[in-house]
């Protein structure tokens, strides 16, 4: 019932840590009329969710002169496809959220109010090690009106904890900013040394053990945030796209939740897979809800 959408392939971005610039080159978007064409094949095999995918789609149409892309991308896709109930985007880049993006997402319901943004760090100096954008004020600015237009806001983050040069207090100010921006998802890597990159010349001097110990510190910060913004569902109706089913229990997903990487919604009933259903929430745990179906919707 979901299907992937790849919109472009390869990344401009200079982050010194990662090798896809290496080895897939520069971004190169597909054409608009390419990826609209696919959109109505997968709308007519009856796929009800389109995740949209690429190394970062932010940048989507940049190579084609394009401005503003993903929104006009998203904007095309709502015409051309209504019967796809949900549009999903991946992978956004610090920095690229644009207020018509913004704005976009806020006036069509079929795109889901979900947005993956791999933060990676919120130290400034980590950043610029990391060649990654370090204007912290941005980050603030641009969640603050993305939970003012979107208020059901489902925001996935991922950072890198051990990155050469990565001190204690460097470490502290990110576990106190996950603390603070309470993200719906939040997920953590220790840093992988990779030949080639252009942090190689920084080595890989934090201990593994200080790595893995700042990885559980990180984890446990935002283990009781995950548990807090999911027992918030309890009581509600959620929209469920299931997925499978099998003595008893069904399993499917929210607009919260992207598939392999987040949670999932638990149902102690059987539900035809591939079917939105509305369920309301009975019970929440750190990384899943569970819930019955709401027979008055």
């Amino acid at each position: 019932a979901s299907a992937y959408l790849k919109i472009a392939d390869g990344c401009r971005r200079p982050c010194a840590f990662c090798a896809i610039p290496l080895i897939k080159g520069t971004t190169v978007s597909r054409p608009e009329e390419a990826i609209l064409s696919e959109a109505r094949v997968l709308q007519g095999m009856g796929v009800r969710e389109l995740i949209l995918i690429a190394q970062d789609t932010t940048d989507y149409g940049h190579d084609l002169g394009i401005k503003n892309g993903l929104a006009h991308l998203l904007q095309r896709l709502v015409s051309e496809v209504p019967d796809v109930d949900w549009i999903r985007i991946l992978y956004a880049y610090p920095g690229y959220v644009t207020d018509e993006l913004i704005e976009t997402m806020a006036r069509h319901a079929q795109i889901l109010p979900y947005l993956d943004i791999p933060l990676q760090h919120a130290h400034p100096q980590t950043l610029r090690r990391m060649q990654r954008p370090a204007n912290m004020d941005w980050v603030y600015k641009t969640l603050g009106k993305m939970r003012l237009a979107l208020p059901d806001l489902a925001m996935r983050t991922t950072f890198i904890v051990g990155y050469p040069g990565e001190t204690e207090q460097e470490f502290q100010t990110l576990v106190d900013f996950v603390k603070e921006m309470r993200f719906d998802r939040a997920g953590a890597f220790p840093f992988s040394f990779e030949p080639g990159t252009t942090s190689e010349a920084l080595g890989d001097p934090v201990p593994p053990e200080v790595k893995d110990a700042r990885y559980a510190m990180l984890m446990e910060a935002q283990q009781p945030i995950s548990l807090a913004r999911n027992q918030a569902w309890v009581g509600r109706t959620l929209d469920v796209l299931i997925e499978g089913q099998g003595d008893g229990i069904s399993l499917g997903r929210s607009f919260r939740d992207a598939p392999e990487i987040d949670g999932m919604v638990i149902l102690e009933e059987d539900v035809p897979v591939g079917e939105i259903v509305p369920v309301r929430i009975t019970g929440a745990m750190a990384y899943d809800l569970s819930g019955v179906v709401d027979k008055t919707r």
